[in-house]
């Protein structure tokens, strides 16, 4: 499609002179150049086609940056940037270095707070209209969540604050799991104009101060329009629930419809109270799938939810780096997916926990083999968690499988619903380490750092797919205390479909390689790039010792003590935040030892890591083959970090 207003938008103010069907061509241009540039380079690509209208119409209505617009998540938030000044560099979302593929405050002042993870919105919506009273300014504050959002504690808690304050304050529910019936629809939309319209609002509210002056009666008067009003709402409108939490329902209304949504919004915009519109859209709206014979994207959204891009991707320049390639396996995540089966058919007390994450953990094929014992409780981590604990005090065997970045959201959880009581929860964290292109939100950085310090935590990490399982069948053999297991988004290395289960002594430690210059303890796949480095620096006379620490808590202690005698020379290596880390509990016990050697920890650093490939942060991190080696030639030669002499 040629585009003709996609490319002079530099700010909202360029929209908002544009007649009805000017805008309607923009909304096919801002769908159009969507799919084409996302389907190339990869991101979130159905959530924001579902809401193309809705964004169009809040920024032609609303007087932004001004006005604020809070987005949950991020993932619908596109269309938002390419109207905000960021046409130019959409091109670049996702990339290393680009446009970052979720709201972000430091990239435009449009961006009023940034999210990676859901249910946020209402929340710090409700925060902005309290900090405008309390500076007496006058704008609009505006958040939009989806139905998947909605269904986080968080939300409900923001909503229940916000009824109670009762600011000005719009909540848009992006409904994208509904369809409007010809029938309810039509009345809906004929109900919502009546209701939202000015007129309706200034007759019920002078209506209604009107009887608060009568000398009699007033309270009866009231009464009864009171149930007239509830009445015809709980005949014609779904939001009796949000009415009695403090805020004025308006809906649903179909949120593809750009002139209904423009005329709704106008309508309520001006409304001092808190309001909450229902929109009702298709999620990939205007994709169109081959596969489904020409069928629009949205009857399969889950494939598309985010898409990988299209491209081939560039050979390495780096003939090392290619050298020292792992051969691919099955990625972890589909090695997750094989062993929860294997574990349910020969242990008949497991059941499996997830939030809202069934595709992204691998539990697809569970959930059909045993859709019993598969529970899905939605965005609501903490819920899984405490669920979990609840499940376990009566001799069931839980495994939680949840996103290492989301995990952090049921600390509390973990440690007083859990590791308090005792109780063997299974936690299988995913994305632990660089999760990718969705950046800082969702990068697994802290799990080794916050679950360390919880007392009685066992918290490992596989090498491999085969370790994978041995970990995962030790685990269910532990029945006094929690046993976390991390892993990245990344190939799984070795892994035999049906392979020998060894139980893994607790706090066992494994030496891959013999050395005598220096001691590698890696943690987790790094294991692989270790050895790999070993390798190819046996032709330089560089002997090095490969430690795989499969268990971070407990650490092995007699190893250690083998390694503080033998070596001068020590690096750790992980996939975690130094901080807190590995690293930190190797040091902490070597100086409670008198190591009268050189440590030198390398891991993520204490700062927030930026979006890109695993490769490219790993790389630029020096955590990848030749960073490694580069840092092991300087120690060799010259260390000048953690002397404990």
């Amino acid at each position: 499609m040629k585009l003709k207003y996609l490319p002079e938008i530099e700010s909202p103010d360029d929209i908002r002179g544009l007649s009805n069907q000017e805008l309607l061509e923009l909304c096919d241009e801002l769908r159009s150049y969507t799919i084409g540039t996302v389907t190339e380079i990869g991101g979130h690509l159905a959530p924001t086609l579902g809401v193309i209208e809705l964004t169009v119409a809040l920024h032609y209505v609303y007087n932004t940056p001004s006005d604020k617009l809070i987005w949950d998540v991020g993932h619908q938030g596109y269309a938002h940037k390419l109207l905000t000044g960021r046409f130019k560099e959409f091109s670049t979302i996702r990339q290393y270095k680009g446009l970052s593929g979720f709201l972000k405050r430091s990239e435009s002042e449009y961006d009023v707070i940034g999210a990676g993870h859901a249910s946020t919105s209402i929340s710090a919506a409700l925060g902005v209209a309290e900090a405008r009273k309390n500076s007496n300014d006058d704008y609009r504050v505006a958040a939009i969540i989806g139905d998947g959002s909605m269904t986080g504690g968080l939300a409900f808690e923001g909503i229940n604050n916000a009824g109670h304050l009762g600011n000005q304050l719009l909540v848009i529910l992006n409904d994208n799991e509904m369809s409007i019936s010809p029938n309810v629809g039509a009345i809906s939309k004929y109900f919502t104009r009546l209701i939202s319209n000015p007129l309706y609002n200034k007759v019920r509210n002078e209506f209604w101060d009107l009887t608060g002056k009568l000398p009699v009666a007033k309270s009866i008067t009231r009464s009864f329009i009171r149930k007239v009003e509830e009445s015809l709402k709980s005949l014609i409108v779904p939001g009796i629930l949000f009415d009695e939490l403090g805020f004025r329902y308006f809906g649903p209304i179909d949120g593809h419809d750009l002139n209904m949504v423009i005329k709704t919004l106008k309508n309520i915009k001006d409304i001092q109270n808190p309001v909450l519109l229902h929109v009702l859209t298709k999620k990939g709206k205007g994709m169109v799938s081959l596969d489904m014979k020409n069928r629009e994207y949205h009857d399969d959204a889950v494939k598309f939810h985010a898409v990988k891009p299209n491209g081939q991707p560039k050979k390495g320049k780096n003939h090392l780096e290619d050298s020292l390639k792992i051969i691919k396996k099955p990625s972890f995540q589909d090695v997750f997916g094989k062993l929860i089966c294997e574990v349910a058919e020969n242990n008949k007390k497991t059941v499996c926990i997830t939030a809202a994450m069934k595709e992204g953990t691998g539990l697809v094929p569970y959930s059909k083999k045993f859709p019993d014992r598969y529970y899905d409780v939605g965005i609501a981590e903490g819920h899984a968690v405490t669920f979990a604990s609840g499940l376990s005090t009566q001799g069931v065997r839980p495994i939680v499988a949840i996103y290492s970045t989301f995990l952090q959201r049921a600390y509390d959880h973990i440690i007083h619903d859990c590791a308090i009581q005792h109780l063997p929860v299974i936690f299988c964290m995913d994305r632990s380490g660089i999760a990718g292109e969705d950046g800082p939100t969702h990068h697994g950085a802290l799990d080794i750092a916050y679950l360390r310090c919880v007392q009685d935590m066992i918290v490992t990490a596989p090498k491999d797919g085969n370790e994978f399982r041995h970990l995962l069948y030790t685990a269910l053999n532990i029945d006094d205390r929690p046993f976390a297991i991390r892993y990245p988004k990344a190939s799984s290395v070795e892994f035999d479909e049906v392979g020998q289960i060894e139980l893994l002594p607790l706090g066992s430690w494994e030496i891959c390689k013999r050395g005598t210059d220096l001691a590698i303890l890696a943690v987790g796949p790094m294991v692989y790039t270790a050895l790999n480095v070993a390798e190819k620096l046996e032709s330089k006379g560089i002997s090095i010792e490969v430690v795989n620490c499969r268990y971070i808590k407990p650490m092995d202690y007699a190893c250690l003590e083998n390694i503080n005698n033998k070596f001068s020379n020590i690096i750790t290596l992980e996939e975690g935040v130094i901080t807190g880390g590995f690293g930190d509990g190797v040091a902490s016990w070597l100086l409670e030892n008198n190591y009268s050697g050189k440590l030198k920890r390398l891991g993520l650093p204490d700062s927030f890591i930026e979006h890109g490939t695993r490769k490219q942060i790993l790389s630029n991190l020096g955590l990848d083959a030749i960073g490694l080696i580069r840092t092991i030639e300087e120690t060799i030669s010259k260390i000048k970090e953690f002397d404990f002499k």
